[in-house]
């Protein structure tokens, strides 16, 4: 266990230092930060005094590093456009954030796993064709439209709850619930689709012969051994919703990470796009490696691979 743990750690560093070069080089494909400064009153000296300023006097290979250094130290720089340190405005939308994605992402699972167990167990029922049905639609559905019709409803139409920014709990239903009943779709695919395969096995087979009992059949028998395909979609969508959901962030006008990096690229604010974009490749790598841990526990095979 010790072993695969270190393997998948070690992976897991090799690709923060791979996006850690990808950042710093995107950053510079739009040129030199200077030129955002630049008027009709610039002078040498203030481009010299600019680049002593940002480190940009030097060769891009030592600036990658001089940048590293201080990212390492939690320094990601100063914001262009409000001068502020930009980990304090990482920090200020990253709970704003977390609440939202955890929230959605819990009850994506609740719903989305249940009903893709129900769905194999009963296949051909009425209830399996309205679960299937549900699925598709939630692949179909944009989450821009479903997130208006929910303002539409429950906030115009009814009043029962605001139709937007961050509050009480009452201003997080309908954005996580916008990503919940997307999101949920996949989740119940992907689960129905593994549970049929492990319910038509010889050992589910053979373990009805015995006379187990039909929820001790699923939900040990089954169920664990289909968990890894439903584990990996829930990993991923995870760090998805951790690494910002724009769209529903923005028609919620939600104060998350999306609408930051959206902000900081819409103005040229290099210190919070590269800020921002190392903080997403974080928490992915992150979640990654948790559900590749998870695999372990899981499926005892995977430790030895």
């Amino acid at each position: 266990m010790a072993r695969f743990f270190l393997r998948r750690a070690g992976s897991a560093v090799f690709a923060i230092i791979a996006a850690t070069i990808l950042v710093f080089g995107f950053s510079r494909l739009t040129g030199d930060p200077r030129l955002r400064f630049l008027s009709e009153h610039t002078t040498q000296e203030n481009w010299d005094a600019w680049g002593k300023e940002f480190g940009l006097d030097k060769p891009l290979v030592v600036q990658y590093f001089v940048w590293l250094g201080h990212a390492a130290r939690g320094d990601l720089g100063v914001s262009l456009n409000e001068s502020r340190p930009a980990l304090a405005m990482i920090r200020e939308r990253l709970r704003p954030t977390l609440e939202l994605a955890i929230t959605g992402w819990a009850l994506s699972i609740a719903i989305g796993i249940p009903l893709g167990i129900l769905s194999a167990v009963r296949r051909g029922s009425v209830f399996d064709y309205v679960a299937r049905s549900f699925a598709m639609a939630g692949q179909a559905l944009p989450p821009f439209w479903l997130g208006l019709v929910l303002i539409l409803l429950f906030a115009v139409r009814f009043h029962w709850l605001p139709a937007g920014t961050r509050g009480g709990l009452t201003n997080l239903i309908m954005p996580a619930a916008t990503l919940a009943l997307i999101n949920a779709s996949s989740n119940l695919r992907i689960t129905r689709s593994s549970t049929l395969e492990v319910l038509d096995s010889e050992y589910v087979k053979f373990a009805r012969a015995k006379g187990v009992r039909n929820m001790v059949v699923i939900w040990k028998h089954a169920f664990r051994n289909a968990a890894i395909a439903p584990l990996t979609n829930a990993g991923l969508l995870l760090a998805a919703f951790l690494t910002g959901t724009v769209v529903t962030e923005t028609v919620f006008a939600w104060p998350g990470l999306g609408r930051l990096a959206v902000e900081a690229v819409r103005t040229n604010d290099f210190p919070v796009i590269t800020g921002v974009t190392l903080v997403f490749t974080l928490l992915y790598v992150g979640a990654n490696l948790v559900v590749d841990l998870a695999y372990a526990f899981i499926d005892p095979r995977v430790r030895f691979r």
